[in-house]
């Protein structure tokens, strides 16, 4: 968001000439022309917004073609990009040899643009564009042509950022089908038609989840203003030059998300648990996804980010983090730096081999385990281990939407040491997920996991947790947006005064009037078109804490969305509208006791209506009791 500033002179008595003739000084008479100390203030303030001017100039790149096929100039001089995109410290990335970092929207990046700058580091600004599963409709004209102006905004405000490398013009917004919307290629091939009109020093990329369907086709021929395919792609990288090659493919790419193959490309349990590869297996992916789909592809390829530079929940809480969540590094660290600095760290992560269970993994309830694991040091160095036994999210297809992680079950491991473990299941009927967390003395670590499943019906035990510190579990997405969503940011981890815990949920409408809401789903997504949600028969209440950023903003909460219209509706649906918040955290409850709870798809839903400034509320500990 912009900022303006008001400079106010106060207008002081001139000073007395004879007091500046000394030798030295200012001249009398240039005193004298100046009347007040205003001008000297304005004249002063004039400098120092040259000086920043003149700092804050865009450093051009260009893409080149020749012989040897595409190549991208930064400054004049061939740039390929190593990058990675995520939270983790910038100055660890630029200290492992990487040149870039890729956000996927430009909320308040004025700071990171900054460091980046400072640390040699270039970013792909990424430009978010709605995803109709959010709720964003591309044959809206007002939807689309107010996004189209807010990418404009974030152009002007940024293009002459020394540390702009690219323009990132959406990610995966054509959707997980066939990707070929011709609305959406529209809107997006507009918007990269301004971006070239306002910034011509610097390229456009549009980036799609991998390269599918009507993909190609749509950023080749739909949109013109695109100069760069970004593509997402996993367990498919290795692969992807052959396939880029063989659909007839053009135009110059960059592998914008890569990292170990995904819960959706990996072998699943009878019950349809994904099997996640270890920390050490995974880091052996992500070497042969550089190699082949980076180093091998040079003259398509212009270089890649990775995902994901920092801990992230995702399907599982280790699945796409090349860290822990507490900083420690995993394998994929020590490979990427390898490949971007030529040189491996001094000191390098555990690793882990094997992790199996001795016997089946369908067991009757509170039945003993036993897991043995194959752990080492690079170093030959003291490991240390961690057990932990979760319950299992069985949400693994959530296109990236924020998860928090899934509680540990206290005192189901009996005994554990670096060779195995022997756990007792819990009564509770259901899947779970048994976890190795091991580290070295220098902090690094490595993980591996294991699905497990208890036989039986399951039953749902209350409180229910929607979202809560305590707790952090969350059965549900946060994948239903509607109304104005092109105005909508939302964030589960804003940690500066929760109601509980260390976080809370920030919900921000930047929208003039109009309204917005948020729906949380299972599976993520579901608009009635899908199976699913969960029983909560005998839930009395669903308490939700919220409070307003300045007091007055007004919600509406409630619990059901699908009605009979639908596929697989809401058993049932309640709300309380107009509800006025406060500046400090209160508490809401809605009655559940009248409510049929026995299939709820849509755990919580939440809408707030713009008005002539932003409106910007706060949520946490939302939860179903008895």
């Amino acid at each position: 968001m912009s900022r303006k500033h008001r400079f106010t002179a106060l207008l002081n008595p001139a000073p007395d000439p004879a007091a500046l003739a000394a030798p030295g000084l200012v001249n009398v008479t240039l005193v004298e022309r100046l009347h007040s100390s205003v001008w000297l203030v304005l004249l002063c303030i004039g400098v120092i917004l040259q000086s920043v001017n003149a700092a804050a100039t865009a450093i051009p790149v260009e893409l080149h073609r020749s012989d040897q096929g595409w190549e991208l100039r930064r400054g004049g001089a061939p740039f390929v990009i190593r990058g990675a995109g995520g939270t983790a410290s910038l100055q660890m990335l630029a200290a492992a040899g990487a040149n870039s970092v890729r956000t996927w929207g430009a909320d308040d990046i004025a700071p990171l643009l900054d460091e980046a700058h400072r640390l040699g580091l270039s970013v792909t600004v990424g430009i978010w564009l709605g995803h109709e599963r959010h709720g964003f409709d591309y044959n809206n004209k007002s939807q689309v042509a107010a996004q189209l102006e807010k990418a404009r905004a974030i152009v002007q405000r940024y293009k002459d950022h020394p540390a702009v490398l690219l323009w990132g013009i959406g990610n995966e917004m054509e959707g997980f089908g066939e990707g070929d919307d011709p609305a959406i290629w529209t809107a997006v091939n507009a918007v990269a038609a301004m971006v070239k009109e306002l910034d011509p020093a610097h390229p456009t990329m549009a980036v799609t989840a991998e390269i599918g369907g009507g993909r190609i086709a749509a950023v080749h021929r739909l949109c013109p203003a695109i100069d760069i395919h970004g593509i997402n792609s996993y367990g498919g990288a290795p692969s992807l030059l052959e396939r880029l090659k063989a659909a007839g493919a053009s135009k110059p790419i960059v592998l914008t998300e890569f990292g170990p193959p995904g819960p959706w490309e990996v072998a699943k349990t009878k019950w349809g648990a994904p099997m996640e590869p270890s920390s050490t297996a995974k880091a052996e992916h992500y070497r042969r996804s550089y190699l082949r789909a980076v180093q091998e592809a040079r003259g398509v390829s212009l270089g890649s980010y990775v995902f994901h530079w920092g801990s992230k929940m995702e399907a599982t809480a280790t699945w796409f983090g090349m860290f822990l969540q507490e900083g420690a590094r995993l394998a994929a660290v020590d490979v990427m730096t390898e490949l971007w600095s030529g040189s491996l760290p001094d000191d390098l992560a555990p690793r882990i081999t094997s992790l199996v269970i001795d016997g089946d993994d369908t067991v009757n309830p509170r039945a003993k385990i036993k897991v043995g694991a194959s752990v080492s040091d690079p170093e030959g160095g003291p490991v240390r281990v961690h057990w932990v036994l979760r319950a299992e999210s069985g949400d693994y297809l959530t296109g990236g939407d924020y998860r928090p992680a899934l509680p540990d079950i206290e005192g189901a491991v009996l005994s554990a040491n670096v060779d195995g473990a022997i756990v007792r299941m819990p009564e509770e009927p259901g899947p779970y997920r048994l976890f190795l967390y091991a580290y070295d003395k220098a902090g690094n670590a490595a993980t591996a996991n294991l699905p497990v499943l208890v036989k039986g019906t399951p039953r749902t035990p209350m409180p229910v947790p929607v979202y809560t510190d305590r707790f952090e579990g969350m059965p549900w997405a946060p994948s239903g947006w509607m109304g104005a969503t092109e105005f909508l940011t939302l964030s589960g981890d804003y940690e500066k005064n929760p109601q509980e815990g260390t976080r809370s949920i920030r919900m921000r409408y930047t929208g003039t009037f109009g309204w917005v809401g948020v729906a949380w789903q299972h599976p993520a997504n579901n608009w009635g078109e899908q199976n699913g949600g969960f029983d909560l028969t005998g839930a009395t209440h669903l308490e939700v804490w919220a409070r307003g950023e300045y007091g007055g903003e007004r919600i509406s909460i409630g619990v059901g969305l699908l009605g009979a219209e639908t596929a697989h509706p809401d058993s049932g649906k309640t709300k309380i509208d107009n509800i006025v918040l406060k500046h400090e955290w209160q508490r809401y409850r809605i009655p559940l006791r009248k409510i049929d709870l026995s299939s709820i798809k849509t755990g919580f839903v939440v809408t707030l209506s713009g008005r002539r400034t932003p409106v910007t509320v706060y949520l946490d500990n939302i939860r179903y009791v008895r």
